[in-house]
């Protein structure tokens, strides 16, 4: 299993970093040891200061395949989640100054706290609220039709590079509203108005 992850995919959270449009989807990825399931705690790491919240749908592949073809990406998933990012920001600027891979930023321990996965068929992939309150206030909202690569896109783009294999997850990149994490939050994930996902951070 492995975790791939899409940035810049939300127009309005390029702006709030002052990034620049990618013209193609940017991709990093995530270990395994970067996977948090079944609600357990994030644990904020002791080389970060800054670590902060990207709420994000995730899919589930359900079967292996490359060099896919968009009109068959469908095919491929069956099952959607939400997940958060944690991104450690001072680290990545850091390396982002220096021209250096993200990795260390957004792979590290926990990094990747996942729901469980539902059935596709519940949805409107192509009008999906998803959304992330922090303490119980809501602090990012995002609707699917809003990105910039579309579900069935991104499968395609990425298995011209990178098989996918059953059990992979993509995350498939965030909404504006990113911002800091505290030890004693407590991040709280939902699909439409369906609760997914609670992560206590300590």
């Amino acid at each position: 299993m492995k975790i791939l992850a899409i940035g810049r995919n939300y127009a309005e959270h390029i702006k709030e970093l002052n990034n620049e449009n990618p013209g193609e989807p940017v991709v990093f990825m995530k270990p395994d040891t970067a996977l948090l399931e079944n609600n357990e705690p994030f644990y904020y790491p002791e080389f970060s200061k800054d670590i902060h919240f990207e709420v994000e749908i995730l899919l589930k592949i359900a079967k292996g395949g490359k060099y896919i073809q968009e009109k068959f990406a469908h095919k491929y998933y069956n099952e959607i989640g939400v997940g958060i990012d944690f991104t450690a920001r001072d680290l990545q600027q850091r390396l982002k100054e220096k021209g250096l891979p993200w990795l260390l930023a957004k792979g590290f321990n926990g990094s990747a706290p996942v729901s469980e996965f539902v059935p596709k068929d519940q949805f409107d992939l192509q009008n999906l609220n998803f959304s992330l309150q922090l303490d119980g206030e809501v602090r990012q909202e995002g609707n699917t039709r809003m990105m910039l690569f579309k579900f069935d896109y991104l499968i395609s783009y990425l298995s011209q590079f990178i098989t996918l294999k059953k059990g992979d997850i993509i995350f498939t990149g965030t909404p504006k509203g990113v911002g800091a994490v505290q030890k004693g939050n407590i991040l709280t994930a939902f699909i439409e108005n369906q609760k997914m996902l609670e992560c206590e951070i300590k």
